[in-house]
């Protein structure tokens, strides 16, 4: 056995060789810790939950790589459309390889791991808006966050399959969601002008402008809290 202390990296980088064959399950664990020689305690002590901890740190490893592309970027040169287009694409880029992408997309669609599928695909609609500087504190904070978990979601399936050059054909798909949100926006816009309408939109308004988004402060007289996790 290894004297070194493992770490989750560690143990994850020794599992990716795996997952292809093996998919996020306990072998795959089981074959990450002989090639490793730790201890399977070990295992269990980064990795409580089994593969399921393992395939959520992969994930957020492809979150902290798009937030680092981000950040190297100048969003600022870029349109708002051309921002979230961008970091789309930079998430996309970051899952590294296919095969083990769609492994995970199969281990989360089962029903005990999707509610924790669901809260990354969250998380890292969440990650994005918030290096683009999204200062929404109303509903269009979960609006924002709903609808680019759905484009993001889209996006990796037609990835998955997709075999053009360079990816290009993702690429467009993308361009063609994020275009489907801008016509969504436009047309509220109308709606709001619309005398028709504008009453009618401007009462909805009112009744969800009550809702604010999460507080980013922890309050101790109040159960549970926000974490940049979810």
């Amino acid at each position: 056995m290894s004297a070194e202390i493992p770490t989750r990296e560690a143990l994850l980088d020794a599992a990716l060789g795996h997952v292809a064959f093996d998919g996020w399950s306990e072998a795959t664990i089981a074959a990450a810790v002989e090639d490793l020689g730790i201890s399977a305690d070990q295992a269990r002590a980064l990795c409580p939950r089994g593969a399921l901890d393992l395939a959520v740190a992969y994930h957020r490893r492809g979150d902290e790589a798009m937030r680092a592309n981000l950040g190297a970027a100048d969003l600022d040169a870029m349109r708002v459309r051309e921002r979230v287009t961008f970091a789309v694409r930079a998430r996309v880029e970051a899952a590294g390889d296919r095969e083990v992408v769609r492994r995970g997309t199969t281990f989360f669609a089962q029903p005990r791991n999707t509610g924790e599928g669901a809260r990354l695909i969250w998380g890292t609609a969440d990650a994005i808006w918030d290096a683009l500087g999204g200062p929404s504190d109303d509903i269009n904070w979960y609006s924002k966050r709903a609808i680019l978990s759905g484009v993001y979601s889209a996006t990796v399936l037609f990835w998955l399959g997709d075999e053009s050059p360079d990816r290009e054909a993702t690429w467009r798909f993308l361009d063609r969601r994020i275009g489907d949100v801008m016509n969504f926006e436009k047309l509220k816009g109308q709606l709001r002008e619309n005398p028709l309408t504008k009453g009618i939109f401007a009462g909805a308004e009112g009744l969800l402008s009550r809702i604010k988004a999460p507080s980013r402060t922890r309050r101790d007289d109040l159960p549970g809290r926000w974490t940049g996790d979810t």
